[in-house]
């Protein structure tokens, strides 16, 4: 069994995070193969870069369809009235989107072991997050005894970004030859704008000030 080939399934939104998570399941894993979701996210852009960056790293794209989310739930990534904010007074973020997560990865399972994968691999992280509860590694580790239990398998998550701050996910993606794809090609920005995006929305900036840290401590140890 210890010879059998490793496959794993990536929760994959052409973000930053999970495309970074994308290379390291390249390294890690003998076959990957990424899973999208449409939940009518306020961007279809976010859809069409996941799907481009899958074709441009050779590993296959599946879209599906969760748009009754868009339905039960509104969040500032689902309805372009609602604007981005971060969270005050203790509040989630206008972007938390409930459930999100927990439906994500339970379809991710549904269509992992339709293909025959056990791994699944998500950019969740609780080290610099939005507060987002369904980021949280007591969350995971709870879901993934869940996902076994209901469909009597033995899924295994892993969150390789869990505990690393933006710095450490752009050091990440360096040491995995990706540092500049991840910059150029993926889309983080709440507004929809591909590479350095905005450069204003909450996301823009954490992703921003990751970056300018890597880079001066990058420098810096050149000096």
């Amino acid at each position: 069994m210890e010879n059998k080939k490793k496959k794993a399934v990536v929760v994959f939104s052409g973000g930053q995070d999970s495309t970074t998570c994308l290379f390291w399941a390249l390294k890690t894993f003998d076959e990957v193969a990424t899973v999208t979701f449409d939940y009518g996210q306020r961007h279809a852009e976010e859809i069409e870069c996941a799907k481009e960056i899958a074709e441009q790293l050779g590993v296959s794209f599946r879209l599906l369809d969760m748009t009754l989310l868009n339905q039960l739930t509104e969040s500032a990534l689902t309805r372009e009235e609602i604007a981005v904010k971060d969270g005050e007074n203790g509040e989630l973020p206008s972007t938390f989107v409930p459930g999100r997560n927990q439906l994500f990865l339970s379809f991710a399972a549904v269509y992992a072991k339709q293909i025959g994968a056990r791994h699944l691999v998500t950019g969740v992280c609780e080290t610099d997050y939005s507060g987002y509860p369904d980021c949280r590694d007591v969350f995971i580790k709870s879901l993934n005894v869940t996902l076994n239990l209901a469909m009597d398998d033995q899924f295994v998550i892993h969150t390789p970004l869990m505990w690393l701050d933006k710095a450490e996910t752009w050091k990440l993606a360096d040491e995995l030859g990706a540092l500049d794809f991840v910059r150029e090609k993926t889309l983080t920005c709440y507004h929809g704008i591909r590479g350095d995006g905005c450069g204003e929305c909450p996301a823009c900036m954490l992703r921003r000030r990751g970056l300018e840290l890597y880079l001066a401590e990058k420098e810096g140890d050149r000096a």
